[in-house]
């Protein structure tokens, strides 16, 4: 378990929320506290008896019964009480909690919960919620967050990757992983609350954790600020790297000529980047664009060197640092490094003619 101040999902505390009552459902959670799990509303709805189970199958699993002791149906936010925790679990700190701005970027996340397409084959069932014969494994979700969609529904919308085809076109993929915290930046910006089929399979919503100010009653907000570690609205910051991946800058229009100083920040935020840094990183990159930067770049075994002599021979080539910068993602993938990078390329773009 982590201790105090270390941020960041944690998969120790990470509940399948195991819902009895008509219909019997189930959802995911997140412990915030050390006898507290936040889920989604709509997970708990109705239900005539809810349990809360951790690491299922592995050698810390533990199950005990929950209390709703909150259900903000219009944040979609609900809060369980769970008794009987072991002693060796009680030292839980609550998580931080962040806004995103309402602005043009694209933010790396990260869930976990317990999608009905992590349905698996096992030995029998248990008295948790398992039918014999199949169990419900968990699901690491990441993905990116574009922070200027469903601003009319008020959610984040989670791009995510695609679960397999669905065998049951009538019900969801994703059932279950309603009530599962994203995380960006080692804080918690939003609550997965559904799935939309008119978006296809790769798209999820979130609630939005600066949203939920303008649902919850101030009784509400009371609660899980005692109990959850929600900040007051006025003390909400924004989550760390906040800047996020910006859409790709064009620099075709870039001087050649441009002084070494101004390739400064590009060059330090591409040396920076983890896949570069490996031995064949830059080799790949190069094989993917125009054969012309690797045929006629001075290369040197000193990366710092061979990034401003690759980069000042794309400024030769119009179009093929943009090329350079695309391979680059994709080859990294998101990541804060791939973030500095785009925010340097946006700042050098001020020189496009």
């Amino acid at each position: 378990m982590r201790g105090p101040g270390e941020a960041g999902l944690d998969a120790a505390r990470v509940a399948e929320v195991l819902v009895a009552g008509p219909p019997g459902r189930r959802g995911s959670g997140y412990r915030v506290g050390a006898g507290h799990v936040l889920t989604a509303a709509h997970v708990v709805a109705g239900a005539s008896a809810v349990r809360v189970r951790f690491d299922a199958d592995r050698p810390g699993e533990w199950s005990v019964p929950a209390r709703v002791v909150l259900s903000a149906a219009a944040a979609d936010v609900a809060l369980l009480e769970i008794a009987d925790v072991p002693t060796d679990r009680t030292g839980v700190e609550p998580p931080r909690y962040a806004a995103v701005p309402d602005a043009d970027v694209v933010l790396p996340f990260s869930a976990m919960g317990f999608p009905r397409f992590k349905l698996r084959e096992s030995g029998g069932g248990d008295a948790a919620g398992d039918t014999p014969g199949r169990y419900r494994d968990s699901c690491h979700v990441t993905g990116t967050v574009s922070v200027l969609s469903n601003r009319r529904e008020g959610t984040l919308e989670l791009a995510v990757a695609a679960p397999p085809a669905d065998p049951e076109p009538h019900r969801s993929p994703w059932e279950g992983m309603s009530g599962a915290l994203v995380w960006c930046g080692g804080a918690v910006i939003g609550l997965v609350s559904a799935h939309h089929r008119a978006d296809g399979l790769g798209r999820l919503a979130a609630g939005r954790v600066e949203r939920w100010y303008e649902s919850l009653t101030a009784a509400e907000s009371e609660c899980l600020r005692r109990w959850a570690g929600l900040p007051s609205r006025t003390a909400l910051g924004l989550a760390d790297g906040v800047e996020g991946r910006r859409p790709a800058v064009g620099l075709a229009g870039l001087p050649s000529d441009l002084p070494l100083r101004e390739l400064a920040e590009l060059v330090d935020a591409l040396t920076a980047v983890p896949a570069l840094r490996g031995g064949n990183g830059m080799g790949l990159v190069l094989d993917s664009i125009s054969d012309r930067i690797a045929a006629n770049s001075p290369r040197d075994p000193r990366l710092r060197m061979d990034v401003y002599g690759i980069v000042r021979t794309c400024l030769r080539y119009p179009g093929t640092l943009d090329q350079l910068l695309e391979a680059v993602r994709l080859l990294e993938g998101p990541s804060p490094e791939v973030d500095r990078v785009d925010g340097a390329a946006a700042r050098l773009a001020r020189f496009r003619g």
